[in-house]
C-alpha cells in the first residue's frame, strides 16, 4: 500500500510538470500515463499478482464465518450504493467551483496556470487530486473522476483493514472498516469529485507508517510516514495541522516510551522536511505567482486569525456536542454512543491502540483551531483511527458475550441505516446511468440555479457560439459546465476582447447598459447580451 500511494504522488507529480511546460494535450498525457503504467507493470508485475492472489483466498474462506460474512455483505453494499453516485453527472458544489473547474481550464490552456481574481483563488494551492483529475478529463466526462475519488475510499477501507490487522483478528478488523465506511460523510464523498477522501487516504497511510515505526523503532518507517503527510498536505494544506499530531507523537516516543531525548529534536527536524518537501513544487509555484507560500491563506482572499472564543472551554463543549450529533455531513453517532466505553476500557488498550488514541484526541482539537468550513468532511482524515479505537472497545467486551452481541447489533444496524440513507439519496442518479433520462434533464432538474450552478439546459450557447466567440461572464460561479469560449469578470485584464457577455443572478455592469439582451433564461437565470457580434476590448 505504501508503494501504491507513492506511486500515486509520482504520477500526480507528472501530470504536473507536463502542465508547467505546457505540453498539457490529451495525446501527451495518453502516451505519459501509457509509459507509466508499463514501467509500472514491468517492476511491480509479481507484486500485482500477489494480491489478485490473496483477494482470492479472502472470497473462497470468508463463506465459513457467519458474522464476517455479513459484515461484508454490507460493505459490498454500501460499496455499492456509493458507486451508482459516482456514476451519474456531478453535482457538488466545490467540484463544479474548482477540483474540476481548474483541470478543465488546465487542459483548455494545455498547462498549468494561475489564475487571478477572487473566484478561483485555489488554483495556486497543491492539487494532488486535481492532477489526477486533469488526466481524467482528457479522456473523458468528470465521471472518471469521480470514480477515483470513489476508489479513494475504497484504498482507505483496504488499508484501514490492513492496519488493523496489527491490533486484531480478522473479524474485528473487517468490523473496524465497516465501523468507518458507514459514515454518511464517507457515501457522501464517494460519490464526488472532492479531494477528502484521497486526503484520508493519505492521512491514514501516514498514521500507519507511524505505527510501524512506533512498533519497530525503525528510522525508515518515520520517514515513510512523513512522505505519507507530505501527500496528504499536497492533496489539502489542511494537512499542515497534523504535523503538530506527529510531533507529539514523536515526543511521547522519544521522550516517554524511548527515554531518549538526545536525538528527539533531530528526529522532528527530519520529519517536518520530509513532510514539506513533497508539496514543496507546489509551494514555490503558488510564491511565483503571488508571493505567498501558502496562497490564499494569511492573504485578504482568506485571511487567517486565532478567535479568542476558541479558548473558551465552555463553548469547545458546545462544539464537541455538534461534532458528534449535528455536523453538516455527519459523522457516525456510533463514536458518540462508544465514547463512555472507552473512558472506561482504555487502560486495558496495549501501547499502540494508546498511540491511536492519543492521535485520535489531538485530531479533534487540531480540526477545532482549524477552519470548520467543511463540517465533517475536515474530519473525515482521522475517522479511521476513531475506528480502530471503537473496534479495540469491542474486542475488550468480546468475553461479555450479550453486551458484545448488543454492540455489534448497533454497527449492523448503522450500517444499514446508512446504505438506505446514502440509497434514498442516490436514488435519483438511476434513471441518467440507466440510460431513462438524459444527462441534460438530470442536470436541468437537480443543480441549483440560484446558488451558483451553471448549465446550457436549452443548448442555445452551444449553438450560437463559436469557437472563434468569447463571453465575458459575470455573476457566474461554477464554472465546470461552461462548454463554450469565455473569459471570467473576476480575471478578465485590459486588452482581452470578447464579444458577448453573459450575467447570471446579477445585473449587467452599467459600462454595458447600451448592448442588446439577445437571450433569456429563467430556469437558469442567465442573460446573454451582444453588440451586433462586434468585438469588444477591454
Amino acid at each position: 500500500m505504501f508503494s501504491l500511494a507513492i506511486l500515486i504522488g509520482i504520477y500526480s507529480y507528472l501530470i504536473f510538470a507536463i502542465g508547467l511546460l505546457g505540453f498539457l494535450h490529451k495525446e501527451t498525457i495518453l502516451l505519459a500515463t501509457i509509459i507509466y503504467f508499463l514501467i509500472l507493470i514491468y517492476f511491480f508485475k509479481n507484486k500485482i499478482i500477489e494480491q489478485f492472489s490473496s483477494l482470492k483466498l479472502i472470497s473462497v474462506n470468508i463463506k465459513k464465518y457467519k458474522l464476517e460474512s455479513i459484515l461484508i455483505i454490507l460493505l459490498v453494499t454500501q460499496a455499492t450504493v456509493n458507486l451508482a453516485g459516482a456514476l451519474g453527472p456531478e453535482l457538488g458544489f466545490d467540484a463544479l467551483w474548482y477540483h474540476l473547474t481548474l483541470p478543465k481550464i488546465y487542459l483548455l490552456n494545455h498547462s498549468i496556470v494561475h489564475i487571478p481574481g477572487g473566484l478561483l483563488y485555489y488554483s495556486d494551492m497543491p492539487k494532488l487530486t486535481e492532477m489526477l483529475y486533469t488526466a481524467s478529463l482528457a479522456f473523458g466526462r468528470e465521471t472518471w473522476a469521480k470514480l477515483i475519488h470513489f476508489a479513494f475510499g475504497i484504498a482507505s477501507c483496504t488499508a484501514l483493514y490492513l492496519l488493523s490487522r496489527k491490533f486484531f483478528d480478522r473479524k474485528i478488523a473487517i468490523i473496524t472498516v465497516a465501523i468507518f465506511y458507514s459514515n454518511l460523510v464517507i457515501g457522501w464523498q464517494s460519490i464526488t469529485a472532492y479531494v477528502d477522501l484521497t486526503r484520508t487516504f493519505f492521512e491514514l497511510m501516514a498514521l500507519w507508517g507511524f505505527v510501524n515505526f512506533f512498533e519497530k523503532g525503525e528510522k525508515k518507517w518515520l520517514i515513510e510516514s512523513a512522505v505519507m503527510l507530505g501527500l496528504a498536505v499536497t492533496t489539502k494544506l489542511l494537512s499542515i495541522g497534523s504535523i503538530f499530531i506527529f510531533i507529539l507523537l514523536i515526543t511521547y516516543y522519544y521522550g516517554f516510551y524511548k527515554k531518549n531525548r538526545r536525538i528527539l529534536v533531530s528526529r522532528i527536524f527530519v520529519f517536518v522536511i520530509m513532510v514539506v518537501i513533497i508539496p514543496l513544487p507546489w509551494f514555490i509555484f503558488s510564491f511565483i505567482h503571488t508571493g505567498n507560500l501558502i496562497y490564499p491563506f494569511f492573504s485578504n482572499t482568506y485571511p487567517i486569525s486565532l478567535d479568542i472564543n476558541l479558548l473558551n472551554p465552555i463553548n469547545f463543549l458546545k462544539e464537541m456536542w455538534v461534532f458528534f450529533t449535528n455536523l453538516p455531513d455527519r459523522i457516525s453517532l456510533l463514536y458518540l454512543v462508544f465514547l463512555p466505553l472507552i473512558v472506561l476500557k482504555f487502560r486495558r488498550f496495549n501501547v499502540l491502540l494508546k498511540v491511536i488514541l492519543i492521535y485520535s484526541i489531538f485530531s479533534v482539537v487540531i480540526w477545532y483551531f482549524t477552519p470548520r468550513t467543511g463540517g465533517g468532511r475536515f474530519i473525515m482524515p482521522y475517522l479511521p483511527a476513531f475506528s480502530i479505537i471503537l473496534a479495540g472497545v469491542i474486542n475488550e467486551y468480546m468475553k461479555i458475550k450479550y453486551f458484545y452481541k448488543f454492540l455489534i447489533l448497533l454497527i449492523i444496524i448503522y450500517s444499514v441505516f446508512s446504505i438506505t440513507y446514502r440509497g434514498l439519496a442516490n436514488e435519483k442518479y438511476l434513471p441518467v446511468i440507466l440510460g431513462k433520462e438524459t444527462r441534460v434533464e438530470f442536470l436541468e432538474e437537480n443543480l441549483n440555479f440560484s446558488f451558483g450552478d451553471f448549465y446550457d439546459t436549452d443548448g442555445y450557447l452551444e449553438k450560437n457560439i463559436r469557437p472563434s466567440d468569447r463571453v465575458l461572464l459575470y455573476g457566474f460561479h461554477n464554472l465546470y459546465y461552461v462548454n463554450f469560449p469565455f473569459i471570467d469578470s473576476s480575471w478578465v485584464k485590459k486588452g482581452d476582447t470578447f464579444n458577448y457577455i453573459a450575467t447570471q443572478n446579477t445585473m449587467l455592469p452599467k459600462r454595458f447598459s447600451y448592448w442588446s439582451l439577445i437571450y433569456k433564461n429563467e430556469k437558469t437565470k442567465v442573460n446573454l447580451y451582444s453588440l451586433g457580434g462586434q468585438k469588444w476590448v477591454y
